[in-house]
């Protein structure tokens, strides 16, 4: 017999006082004069345990904001981004309409009860992976290349470089194939804009790195020498070591196969320009507390290669050798000619300038053509040391 049995038993049966009943078994007047009011308006009904939930819940969310979740849902997964939880929540964050956010988990129910949640009892918990992040942006750099196919067949690689800590995608570039000379082009490209990384991390690629092969150094090899800037391989047949560029290829592969298929270079490139633009600036990341590329990368102070102190003035620049043998240089609103070898005009060259500190390599070969030191009150600054691989010339390791 259940306690509210023995109070009614008592109170009606037995005629005992509600104030007596309520001192004997440890509960108010108040409880018991409720239960024997709902007895005689119910019968044996009241005996029946009763839900404690409230009748409102002033943090319920609307239908309204519910259908605007299912919404987010279905059009980001079409358009082919991440369309979890705390993606939708960051998505509701941002628009203006929606006053009260609801909570991941209350986003995660939703999607589950509206039949949007697949379970995976197969997949590897997160608490189980062991992470690497570096500590600061441009701590280290990861790059490596995909593949992708046109609309008539044609197979296109595509060069991704990302910084480590944040996430940020600093590259990604289409090209029918990638050469050594474009992957040069896309790092000095990146030192300009989002500054010169302590290290870099890429597989054993033909176009990043020689050794493995047949010894000696690919152009991007020689110009990460040339900037103090220390170089990683993978270990061969190990693509976890580079773990967040091959994550990125998943995300970038599934944007691009909800799009219309590109029929050109071109037109790809443009759909990893808007990619990119998407990636670090609105998708919030997991692994970043849900906080775009960007953010992340802003937050915190760069690193710079290892002993290598930012100068006052560093630049990179691409030029060909004019049909004198020169290129030209403008310091302090003065411009000065650099002499280098008849030889090679029309050679294109990518030129270092370290305030006064001048390097020139060869685009194609990464070979150092010529270092000096400028002197600022000569216009033409002569051959100081010969041209090639001279012992002068050789990058100091």
């Amino acid at each position: 017999m259940s306690k509210a049995q023995l109070v009614i038993t008592a109170v009606v049966l037995e005629g005992r006082s509600k104030s007596e009943v309520a001192r004997d078994y440890g509960l108010s007047r108040y409880w018991v004069h409720q239960l024997v009011k709902r007895y005689e308006a119910e019968g044996a009904a009241a005996f029946t345990p009763r839900s404690r939930r409230p009748h409102t819940n002033p943090h319920a969310i609307t239908d309204e904001v519910e259908e605007r979740i299912i919404r987010l849902r279905k059009t980001l997964a079409k358009a082919g981004y991440d369309a979890g939880a705390a993606t939708i929540a960051e998505h509701l964050r941002r628009d203006p309409d929606i006053t009260e956010v609801p909570g991941i988990s209350t986003i995660w129910r939703i999607l589950d009860r509206r039949g949007f949640i697949t379970p995976q009892p197969h997949k590897r918990p997160r608490s189980s992976w062991k992470r690497f992040e570096a500590e600061q942006p441009n701590q280290c750099w990861q790059s490596d290349v995909t593949h992708w196919r046109l609309t008539n067949g044609t197979s296109v690689e595509i060069l991704n470089i990302i910084d480590d800590h944040s996430r940020l995608l600093i590259a990604s570039i289409a090209r029918r194939t990638i050469t050594g000379p474009d992957v040069v082009d896309a790092f000095t490209d990146a030192f300009t804009t989002w500054g010169t990384p302590a290290a870099v991390l890429t597989d054993n690629g033909a176009v990043f790195t020689a050794t493995p092969r047949r010894g000696g150094r690919t152009a991007l090899q020689i110009l990460l020498g040339e900037l103090g800037v220390n170089y990683i391989n993978s270990r061969p047949y190990h693509p976890q070591t580079c773990g967040k560029i091959e994550r990125l290829h998943q995300t970038l592969k599934k944007r691009l196969a909800a799009l219309p298929p590109a029929t050109t270079i071109d037109e790809l490139q443009s759909q990893l320009n808007e990619f990119s633009d998407y990636y670090n600036t609105t998708r919030p990341h997991r692994a970043l507390h849900r906080r775009t590329p960007t953010e992340a990368f802003n937050a915190r102070p760069k690193a710079f290669p290892t002993g290598y102190k930012i100068p006052p003035h560093f630049r990179v620049r691409h030029d060909k050798i004019d049909a004198a043998g020169a290129i030209t240089i403008r310091y302090n609103s003065q411009l000065h000619h650099i002499g280098l070898s008849k030889h090679l005009r029309r050679t294109k060259v990518i030129v270092l300038i370290n305030d006064l500190d001048i390097r020139v390599l060869d685009r194609h070969s990464g070979q150092l053509i010529r270092k000096l030191t400028l002197d600022p009150t000569r216009d033409y600054q002569k051959r100081g040391v010969k041209p090639g691989n001279s012992p002068t010339n050789r990058p100091q390791m």
